[in-house]
C-alpha cells in the first residue's frame, strides 16, 4: 500500500488496484495543470532573451533570469517525468510504485513552480520598479504560495479526524 491515499476506511468499496487507478487518474489531472503552466512559463522565459529590452538587464537581473530559466526547465522536466516512469513500468504490475514515485515527483514539481513564480515576479518588478520592489514582491509571492500550498493543506489535514488521515 502506498502512502498517497492510505485511508482504507474512506467509505469507498474499491480494491487496491481500483484505488491505485483512482489515485493515478487524480495525479494525471494535477500533472495536466502543472505541465501546461510550467511549459507556458518556460516558453515566456525563453522568449524573453530575444526581446529588444533584454539588453537593458543588469548583471543581477541576468543572473536571476538564468537561474529562472534553469528552474523552469527543471520544473518542466519533473512535471514530465511521471510520463516516462509510467512508460517504463507499463504492464509490469507496478502501479503502486508509479503512484508512489509520481507523488514524490509532484512535490518536487510544486517546489519548482513556487520558485519559478516567485523569481519571475522578482525579476519583472526589479526590472520595472527597482531592486527593492522586486525583492518585496518576490518575497510576497513566495509567502502566499507557501501559505496556500503548504500551510493551508497541513492545517486542513490536521483538523480531519485521525481515521480520515
Amino acid at each position: 500500500m502506498t502512502d498517497v491515499d492510505a485511508s482504507p476506511g474512506d467509505g469507498r468499496d474499491e480494491s487496491e488496484n481500483e484505488r491505485l487507478d483512482r489515485n493515478w487518474n487524480e495525479m494525471l489531472q494535477e500533472l495536466r495543470v502543472i505541465q501546461t503552466g510550467t511549459q507556458i512559463l518556460t516558453g515566456f522565459l525563453l522568449a524573453a532573451a530575444f526581446q529588444s529590452r533584454f539588453e537593458d538587464l543588469d548583471d543581477y537581473q541576468r543572473i536571476v533570469y538564468l537561474c529562472l530559466v534553469v528552474a523552469s526547465i527543471l520544473t518542466t522536466v519533473f512535471g514530465l517525468a511521471p510520463v516516462s516512469l509510467h512508460r517504463a513500468l507499463f504492464r509490469m504490475r507496478a502501479k503502486d510504485r508509479v503512484v508512489h514515485l509520481t507523488d514524490r515527483i509532484l512535490q518536487f514539481t510544486m517546489i519548482g513552480v513556487a520558485i519559478t513564480l516567485a523569481g519571475t515576479a522578482l525579476l519583472i518588478f526589479d526590472f520595472v520598479l527597482g531592486r527593492a520592489a522586486g525583492i518585496v514582491i518576490g518575497s510576497v509571492v513566495l509567502v502566499i504560495v507557501l501559505a496556500l500550498w503548504v500551510v493551508l493543506p497541513r492545517v486542513s489535514r490536521s483538523r480531519l479526524p485521525v481515521e480520515s488521515r
